[in-house]
């Protein structure tokens, strides 16, 4: 990093970096204080926080631990329910750097809102904003937060096309994702993938060309 400055506003997990206080750890490594989403203010050692291995002032733990005795009418037999595992996976992908897809969510600096870090807002809303089981949580703007005002319950397909992933092609004046041209023009997703991915076809041959249907000996 180009100076002990650079992490000066910069979010890690709850934690905001304010200023360097000019101290080392026994290591020798730079202190940061940090304000946390909670309120709270703390000294975290720089490289604990680069590695994401400090994202709070210790209340997201504390948060966690006292989550895990309460059910909140959410859970039975040991069984969670589909709305509390929603909420806890989505506060795991912003704010765990330790899940495999944090790097997709609180690694680019997608946060959840303060008021679902607690449990029963985000329940009532749920049930308020049309969930059904089988829905999946979708942010509206891929590039927003976890808020009420950017999320919605969609189709586990609907959800697959709202992904940063998904190509938008456009053919005609029309623009689709890839799975949408697949669908419309009843062609197979991953045929019509190879051909533009791996074939590098031009977007009108691929997606006019009829699909060879393999012939079998009788």
């Amino acid at each position: 990093m180009s100076s002990v400055r650079d992490l000066k506003g910069q979010r890690f997990g709850r934690l905001v970096a304010l200023y360097d206080i000019r101290r080392r750890d026994s290591s020798g490594g730079v202190v940061w204080h940090c304000r946390c989403d909670c309120g709270n203010e703390v000294n975290v050692v720089r490289h604990h926080l680069i590695s994401g291995n400090t994202t709070s002032c210790g209340c997201y733990r504390r948060e966690y631990v006292a989550e895990a005795k309460t059910t909140h009418g959410m859970t039975r037999h040991g069984k969670q329910h589909p709305i509390y595992r929603t909420w806890r996976t989505i506060l795991q992908r912003c704010e765990n750097p330790n899940v495999y897809n944090y790097r997709n969510y609180g690694g680019r600096g997608i946060t959840v809102c303060a008021e679902w870090h607690n449990f029963i807002p985000f329940r009532d809303w749920a049930l308020a904003s049309g969930w059904e089981k089988g829905l999946s949580i979708d942010r509206i703007d891929n590039n927003g937060d976890y808020e009420p005002s950017n999320c919605r319950w969609v189709t586990q397909k609907e959800n697959n096309r709202n992904k940063r992933s998904n190509r938008l092609i456009t053919f005609n004046s029309k623009t689709q994702t890839m799975a949408e041209w697949a669908e419309e023009l009843s062609i197979s997703y991953y045929a019509l993938k190879h051909r533009i991915n791996d074939l590098h076809w031009p977007i009108e041959r691929a997606l006019t060309e009829p699909v060879r249907r393999r012939k079998y000996a009788s």
